[in-house]
């Protein structure tokens, strides 16, 4: 709720700029970030040099002070600086409560029982994977025994609405299907006479199977075995199809992690993609033979 109604303030923020010609969402990517607040506390305070207000951005930006400061050059009407003043002062005030909630989530998630108190090893990728101000990755190893973060997707959003919707022990769950069907990710075959008329999941406002889908969109573009499945799905049955097989394979991996305790390998877009084709070429192959023929490579 904090989250979203400071999202909200975030757009009053960029209205209120580009009323004034003030396109800095073109040269930065999140005008709340360190080059972007600086430069509207910057404006909020009476600089209305465009060189200047350039040469603000801090170093890891990749727009120039230059690109920068020509995509400053409006007109600062009152009335839109006095909206950019209270939608920043709003913002910066929903950031103060979401501090204070993450604070008193922390403390809470100290005084749950722990199976371990070591910490987690380190990843063997470097990638920004904690959203909170506290170490969620921490607290969940110490909760559960295994390190969620290794799964591609999954984040200390992510991971800490899963935890607080399924709990911490998933014997209830008999096996990874039955926690995959009542996330309802599992496909509802409907068969009538031997025909398969709909494989659809059902529908469902289950927040964890929710996380679990978010968790799957987000390893689009990555160079991982999830990403490259859920690249492979996609061209199969589009996007929203993917989203969900993707969904399902993650929510099968937390399950066995959680459950027995293993830790997750990655094995890599490409070793996927490569046993993928070996799969291939074994189905061709029994598919000839069952045809009398045989399949023979090119140039063996």
């Amino acid at each position: 709720m904090l989250v979203k109604s400071a999202a909200t303030h975030i757009q009053h923020m960029q209205k209120a700029l580009q009323q004034m010609n003030l396109r800095l969402d073109n040269v930065v990517s999140d005008i709340t970030g360190q080059t972007g607040m600086r430069i509207i506390k910057a404006i909020l305070s009476g600089e209305r040099d465009a060189r200047k207000l350039g040469m603000m951005r801090d170093y890891r930006c990749h727009a120039t002070a230059e690109e920068i400061a020509q995509s400053l050059i409006g007109n600062y009407r009152q009335e839109h600086l006095f909206s950019l003043k209270q939608a920043v002062e709003l913002f910066e005030y929903y950031q103060e409560k979401i501090a204070e909630c993450e604070a008193e989530m922390e403390k809470y998630l100290e005084c749950l029982p722990h199976v371990t108190e070591e910490e987690p090893p380190e990843l063997p990728f470097k990638e920004k994977r904690n959203l909170m101000s506290f170490n969620v990755q921490d607290h969940a190893y110490k909760l559960l025994g295994v390190d969620l973060f290794r799964i591609r997707g999954l984040n200390s959003e992510t991971v800490l609405r899963i935890v607080s919707e399924v709990g911490v022990d998933l014997n209830a769950f008999p096996s990874e299907k039955h926690f995959a069907s009542w996330l309802c990710l599992s496909p509802n075959q409907r068969v009538s006479g031997g025909k398969v008329l709909s494989s659809k999941t059902n529908p469902s406002s289950n927040r964890a199977a929710a996380a679990f889908r978010q968790a799957a969109v987000s390893v689009e573009r990555s160079q991982s075995e999830l990403g490259a499945f859920y690249r492979r799905k996609r061209s199969q049955k589009g996007p929203a199809s993917a989203a969900t097989a993707t969904a399902h394979k993650i929510a099968r991996l937390y399950y066995s992690l959680v459950k027995n305790g293993t830790e997750y390998q990655e094995q890599g877009a490409r070793a996927y993609e490569e046993r993928e084709r070996e799969r291939i070429v074994a189905n061709l192959k029994k598919r000839a033979r069952s045809f009398g023929l045989e399949l023979v490579a090119k140039g063996a």
